[in-house]
């Protein structure tokens, strides 16, 4: 215990007597220190020591080169074919994203003008709450008409580019199709008192079922539309004296009702639209009934009973 406690201090001492006299370093100073203080029969042990240090720094020097050179080797290296695919999967992907949002950007356009003509329609048709001539009005709004017919067939251009793609794209103009057959509907039933059927609504937009047609629950929801605006057009024409209008309306709305009740319409959009046209019908038959109470309704089967005598 003493002997290895005289050798080790004698080993530092020299190791820091030699660091403070020599400018440079020796860069294997484990000979000299072994020759100045370490007996011969001890030199060995210590002789080792450095071929062990360098040992493990070869080792560690040798097993971090192939880790450098396998990262440098992945970063030079050809890509892969995994990932070329996966390139070119991703490059179809925004070229096809690219070309479905420049045309639906081109059918929004579109939709934005039929959104336009549909308010220049409605304001005129707005003239028939005030009593004016109904043909007056109705020369007024028919004449955009042709308008309708030009954009939608616009609108059918462009959905010919995407085959197969109709209903893809049908949302970005739905609602504008059924404010516009909800308005067609309406000029219909007061040019002629009768309902717009769906082979017409598509004759006067000009639209073809195999190419661009009318979707059936489009048509369905802006029939629903249109019969929001009669219970108001009821209760204006009994103020402007026209008694008789109430008992026609209400007539209309209940077939028209009980047409729906043969769907079976599910809880959707539709299904509340349906809904609300109960109480379009409820709101005109209080009206017919207020009138039929004073007496100033005419009944409708004396009514057509006298037209048949006289005929």
């Amino acid at each position: 215990m003493i002997m290895k406690a005289v050798l080790r201090n004698s080993f530092f001492s020299a190791a820091l007597s030699l660091s403070a006299r020599s400018v440079t370093l020796n860069p294997n100073p484990f000979p000299l220190i072994l020759k100045s203080v370490v007996p011969p029969r001890y030199a060995v042990v210590f002789r080792s020591q450095p071929t062990t240090f360098s040992r493990c720094f070869t080792c560690f020097a040798s097993s971090s080169s192939p880790m450098t050179t396998g990262v440098e080797g992945e970063m030079g290296a050809p890509a892969s074919p995994i990932s070329e695919k996966l390139e070119k999967q991703f490059e179809d992907f925004r070229s096809n994203l690219e070309d479905s949002g420049n045309l639906r950007d081109r059918i929004r356009a579109v939709a934005a003008e039929i959104e336009s003509t549909t308010r220049l329609i409605h304001s005129s048709l707005l003239l028939v709450h005030q009593t004016r001539p109904i043909p007056e009005i109705l020369e007024k709004a028919k004449a955009q008409i042709t308008v309708l017919r030009e954009l939608f067939s616009r609108l059918a251009e462009i959905i010919r580019e995407c085959p197969g793609q109709y209903y893809r794209y049908h949302g970005d103009w739905r609602t504008e199709t059924q404010t516009v057959v909800s308005l067609l509907a309406f000029m219909h039933w007061l040019e002629t008192g009768t309902l717009l059927l769906h082979a017409e609504a598509q004759e006067r937009l000009g639209l073809n079922s195999s190419e661009f047609g009318l979707d059936i629950e489009d048509y369905l929801i802006g029939i629903c539309f249109m019969s929001n605006e009669l219970p108001r057009y009821v209760v204006n024409q009994v103020t402007a004296g026209d008694y008789d209008c109430p008992r026609k309306v209400l007539k209309f709305l209940t077939d028209l009702h009980a047409s729906f009740r043969m769907l079976n319409l599910r809880n959707d959009f539709l299904r509340k639209k349906f809904d609300g046209m109960k109480y379009d019908l409820r709101r005109v038959e209080e009206v017919y009934y207020d009138v039929k109470i004073r007496g100033l309704a005419t009944g409708g089967q004396g009514g057509d009973a006298g037209t048949k005598e006289q005929s």
